[in-house]
Formats: structure tokens, sequence, C-alpha cells
């Protein structure tokens, strides 16, 4: 490793990925340091029982030809190594509720995804057509979203709270139910989510709806091999722990093996709150250390990775939200030890066999941090690994046998197909992601005072910029603009768009 380059990234989700890859391609040299055994943040995956599991990208939208994530991954340069499996067309979310015998889809295209859901709700073809106007026009508020410089974007957009406006299309709540049924791509809370949140979120798999075949890491080992292809160098079990502030600019970065490494711009991938810190709060505005300081982060989760036995259990080319009941779609966060949990995702793992048997399954509950709180100070990694103790194994033992009982009961029979079972915690997601209290989706976005979240990618520090799912949205979409939009800082706005659309044209 060099002692200088021209950019430094630190931190190696996709945020800090796409960043080093477009200013690599422009000429830059860049160095990638990551403090964990495995790049890619989100992206990462683990074997166990030699089945491969997703950590957090469990399936991507946008991906086809023309659409806006393959617009941005074929500029990047590696929409083409990528190795996809297209989704139910019909139906690649299924909504469902306890005390409901339907399952409703929400399928790919808008013109089917009216027709389908109109086969179960007849009398509120109206009200689906509102819905769906209104997601395309809130999309089109968007210009970075559209490959655009300039938009009808106004401030206006970000104060529509989601479930407000999703109750008022309809006074059918099973379909005001379905409508938001996938809100757990964002964690969504009726009093505070927006809708354009909402909006964002879900077009993008409404355009086209993918798995990554053998999982989601497959996005960053393309993104590293771009990286290294126009020069640029990544290392892992580099841990930054302090930014070096001189005259108003970081001059370098101390690792915790005592190095340092030099660089003309610095961009953070990891936690803007840690990032301050790192870096001295007394070189930013009080006001503004004051407010990211107070920033909730969003809920975490309780993860099962379930490995089957051997053609036991078919495979299913759907995911599937459900809930205890239609009027918990808004509140699955909110629960009890007794009313554990109220809802869940249900997503498997694709592979190149094509024999109709699943491999293994994924499924993911709400879980607050404060359920963890007890073994906060506890810390374990591959690069650093550390017991918990064994009341955090009694207490994962226990969430694992009651989830168990709610999972058989949208899948009867699954128990016993089941090979092995392994899990994951809020612990978990913030030891390996490294998100605030673990959690899924960065801070959370208020409709209610909509800038409080809103954290500028240039910080007040000369040549120290932000990227990653706190700065701007969240998910692989929405990161991957928002990479676009730090490397603006640098490179100009004008000039890169024009240049991600000459190369897509």
């Amino acid at each position: 490793m060099k002692k200088r380059y021209d950019v430094v990234v630190i931190g190696s989700g996709l945020g800090g990925l796409v960043s080093a890859v477009i200013l690599a391609k422009e000429g830059y040299s860049v160095c990638v340091l990551e403090k964990n055994n495995q790049y890619g943040g989100n992206l990462q995956t683990f074997v166990r029982d030699k089945t491969i599991f997703d950590t957090g990208i469990h399936y991507i939208g946008g991906l086809g030809e023309g659409q806006n994530l393959h617009q941005y991954f074929k500029y990047i340069g590696i929409m083409d190594g990528l190795n996809l499996k297209k989704m139910d067309e019909d139906g690649y979310d299924m909504i469902s509720f306890e005390n409901h015998e339907q399952e409703f889809p929400h399928a790919q295209g808008y013109d089917n995804f009216k027709k389908q859901l109109t086969q179960f709700f007849p009398e509120e073809r109206e009200a689906i057509e509102k819905y769906c106007e209104a997601i395309l026009r809130t999309c089109d508020r968007f210009p970075l979203y559209n490959l655009r410089l300039e938009g009808k974007y106004d401030s206006d957009i970000l104060t529509i709270n989601a479930k407000e406006f999703i109750d008022g299309l309809t006074e059918n709540k099973i379909l005001r139910a379905v409508f938001a049924g996938s809100n757990f791509l964002y964690a969504g809370l009726g009093d505070k989510s927006p809708f354009y949140v909402h909006a964002l979120t879900v077009n993008t798999y409404m355009q086209s709806a993918w798995r990554c075949i053998n999982g989601g890491s497959q996005i960053t080992k393309q993104l590293i091999k771009e990286l290294k292809k126009h020069g640029g160098v990544a290392f892992k079990y580099k841990e930054v722990i302090q930014l070096i502030v001189e005259e108003n600019a970081v001059t370098n970065v101390r690792l915790k093996d005592d190095t340092t490494v030099s660089a003309q711009y610095f961009i953070s991938n990891i936690e803007p709150k840690t990032t301050l810190k790192m870096a001295g709060d007394g070189n930013f505005r009080k006001a503004f250390v004051n407010r990211v300081s107070s920033l909730e982060g969003g809920v975490s989760a309780f993860s099962l990775y379930i490995v089957f036995k051997p053609k036991k259990f078919k495979y299913l080319n759907r995911n599937y939200y459900h809930f205890k009941n239609s009027d918990v779609v808004w509140t699955a966060q909110d629960y009890t030890e007794e009313t554990w949990p109220k809802a869940f995702l249900a997503s498997m793992n694709a592979t190149k066999k094509e024999d109709g048997w699943a491999e293994g399954m994924t499924f993911i509950a709400y879980m607050k941090f404060s359920d963890v709180e007890a073994w906060k100070d506890t810390y374990n990694t591959i690069a650093d690994e550390k017991e918990r103790g064994e009341s955090y194994e009694a207490f994962k033992k226990r969430k694992t046998d009651r989830f168990l009982e709610e999972i058989e009961l949208k899948f009867p029979g699954i128990k016993e197909c089941i090979k092995s079972v392994h899990t994951s915690t809020p612990l978990s997601y913030r030891d390996y992601i490294g998100g605030h209290n673990g959690n899924m989706y960065g801070y959370e976005k208020d409709s209610n005072n909509p800038m409080k979240t809103f954290i500028p990618s240039k910080t007040k520090l000369d040549n120290l910029y932000l990227t990653g799912q706190s700065i701007n949205m969240h998910g692989v979409l929405g990161v991957t603009i928002g990479a676009v939009v730090t490397c603006s800082e640098i490179l100009g706005r004008e000039y890169l768009v024009n240049k991600i659309n000459q190369n897509t044209d």
C-alpha cells in the first residue's frame, strides 16, 4: 500500500465501491480501506452447510434493459458480469395476512401490476390506477433517479406521508395493506415514512425484479474487478480509527495498525456519526454535529437462515411479506415479547440449479436494538472473533423457536424440511455492516421534518465527502445514485451525468 493517493475511500460498502470505481474511471488513483475480512457491506454473503446466504440484498429492481439501475450499472461497467434470475412476473412479492386466506401479488410492469391486483379488487380499479400514477409522478420529480440533470423536484413532495396518502386512495382496508405490504423495504412507520420513499423504493421492483444467483457478493466482485482494471486498489483488515485534520482539510487517515495514508480527497462510506467522531466534532458546525447526533437509526432485524434437506422444499420464485393481520402493516415494529414477530419477510436463495428445489431460505423480522442491549458491549466478527456468552445463545434460541412457530403457520410442514438453522441479530448487523445500532436502512426519514435527516455529501471540511445509505436514499439504486451525487461534488454534476448518459445510449 502506497502512502499517498488521489482519493481514499473509507469502507467498502456499495456506496464506497461505486464512488471508487467512478473516480478511478476518471483517472484518479483510488484506495479503498475496509476493516472486515469481506468487502461489500450489505452486499456480503456467507456460507452455512454449503449454502450461500445474503446478508442484506435479497432482490434487486430496475435491471431490465434501459431501466435506471441497469443504466447506472452499465456505465460503472458491471452489468454484463452479473448472473441474475428474473422473479415471477405475475407476483415477485406476495402480501399475506394470517387472518386472510388469499395472497395478494405485486406484479412486474405497471400494466401487469394493475391487471393482477384488479382480479382481487375489481371494484377498486380506480384506486389501483391512482396508486400507480402517484408512484410514477413522484419518481419523475427526482432527476438523478431518471438520469436527468433537471426535473420537477419541489420540497413539498418530501412532506407527504405514505400511510396518509395510501389511506386516502381507498376505504378498502385490505387493499391499503396490500399497497403498503412491502414497506419492510424501508422499515415503514405510519406516523413518519414519506410517500416519496415508498414510491422510489417500490417503483424499481415494479419495473423489474431480480435475484442474484449465488448471492449479491457478485456485485462486489465485479466492482473490485472494475476498480482494479482502472488502477484502483482495495485492502481488507485496514480499520481507519482517525481522520487527521489540519487547516480545515483532512491530511491523512490513521489506521488501527498505526500506519497513515494521505490523499487529496477522502470519502467516508461509514456511519456519519462515527465519521464525525473520527475527524473530531470540533471541526464541524455545532448545530450540524448536534443534529447528526440526535438522528434516530431505523429499526434492526432478527434473521433466520434455513438450510433445507435435499429435495424437500420447493423453490419459490417470489418473496412473501406476511403479517399477523392487515392492521399491523404500519406498526409491526411496535411489539412486545408476547406479540413478536408481528410480520416477516421470506426470501429464497437463487442458485444455478434448475431442479425446482430450494437449498435455503431467509426469514427476517423486525427487532429493536434494545432487545439485545444486555450484550451491546460485545463485538464479534471474523476479523475479531469473540463470544457473547451463554445468555446470548439462550436468547437467540428462544427467538428462533418462537419465529419458527410463526413460519410453520404460514408454510405448513416446513419444519420437517429443515436441515439446519442459523441466526443473526441487531448485534450481527452492527458489527458486520457498521450501521448505528444495527439499523437496516440508515436514519429514519420523517415526513413531519424532512430536512432533519438530510446530510449533504460535501462536508464543511474542504476535502471530506460522505456516501452510503445514510446519505440520500438506501437500497442498491438509492446508494448507487448517492455515490453519483458524492462524485459529482468532485467531478461536477453536469459532466458526470452527461458521461453516464453517453456511456449508456
